[in-house]
């Protein structure tokens, strides 16, 4: 689901907002709401008994969920800084129609 959220907004947030401040803001809040939903849905599976997301003892801590998410969240702060460099550039190309 972070995945999926970072992939479709990220890049299109970065450029067609003009302020990387907002364009920023508004990947992390769709990100951490994917985040949340994402988690309470794995959370679910896991007291249903699937345990491919986390381990079967509640007493391990899952690091390397943790770190894919913090990758895909950095990940997406680069799409958004991709996404305004470039339209920058095409909105430098375009003549001014006066």
């Amino acid at each position: 689901m972070i995945a999926v959220v970072t992939v479709l907004l990220a890049f299109p947030l970065g450029f067609f907002v003009r302020s990387h401040l907002n364009a920023n803001v508004a990947y992390a809040i769709a990100y951490l709401w994917a985040f949340t939903y994402q988690g309470v849905a794995l959370i679910r599976e896991w007291v249903g008994g699937d345990t491919s997301a986390f381990p079967k003892d509640p007493d391990t801590v899952p690091v390397s969920y943790g770190l894919v998410a913090a990758a895909i969240f950095a990940v997406g702060f680069g799409l958004v800084a991709l996404g305004r460099r470039v339209g920058a550039k095409r909105r430098e190309q375009r003549p001014v129609v006066a």
